[in-house]
């Protein structure tokens, strides 16, 4: 089983944080205990804005055995799509934001997302498998 790991799962993980980190932790080690786990740039990037530097991101990344995975070109025309149907039912955003490619790229590249942010997800994402650490 591929489980793609959104960036606020890694960030509650890296940054301890006390409502989430634990729970994050042990959906993460699970998911690891059933398959990989992978994230497109976009997580990639978002989550090492919370290091000093690209080689601590990199080996903390490898430690939890987090792989890099892009995102196809199929998967950034279906980003390209949800994000269109958002801005269709009235969402403010301007432009593709980053939770349109996570999206994507984990229905295209993975059996499961690791999120807690599931509603987004399932409304513009039908067939996404979402785990969601919190619940």
């Amino acid at each position: 089983m591929i489980t793609a790991v959104d960036t606020n799962v890694l960030l509650d993980v890296f940054g301890a944080d006390p409502k989430f980190g634990e729970a994050s932790a042990e959906a993460m080690r699970r998911c690891l205990g059933e398959g990989a786990l992978l994230a497109c740039e976009a997580v990639w990037a978002e989550t090492a804005t919370a290091f000093s530097n690209g080689d601590k991101f990199r080996r903390a990344m490898l430690d939890l055995a987090v792989a890099f995975e892009p995102i196809s070109e199929e998967a950034a025309v279906k980003a390209a799509e949800a994000w269109r149907r958002y801005r269709l039912r009235g969402g403010r955003r301007s432009r593709i934001a980053s939770d349109f490619l996570i999206g994507s790229h984990a229905l295209s590249a993975a059996d499961r997302l690791l999120t807690r942010d599931q509603g987004f997800y399932r409304q513009y994402f039908a067939g996404l498998k979402v785990m969601d650490p919190s619940a």
